[in-house]
């Protein structure tokens, strides 16, 4: 599953580094929930909320239909 998150993530991974920030893979818990660090500019963005619910989410619930949400952790 993690592999599968990985390359979900290498999707829109160039996106982010185009404005100077990323996303690390941390976690999913056993009900689907994907735990991810944001970094670099993403981190305390004020837009960061919206890029974890349209982009990050929105590929990982399309690629991975197992994934029930994302949250951002420090």
């Amino acid at each position: 599953m993690e592999e599968r998150v990985q390359a979900a993530l290498d999707k829109i991974r160039p996106a982010l580094q185009a404005d100077g920030g990323d996303v690390e893979f941390v976690e999913m818990t056993e009900d689907g929930v994907v735990k991810v660090r944001l970094q670099g500019a993403c981190r305390g963005c004020p837009m960061s909320q919206l890029t974890l619910a349209n982009g990050v989410e929105r590929v990982l619930k399309e690629d991975i239909p197992e994934v029930t949400r994302v949250e951002s952790v420090p």
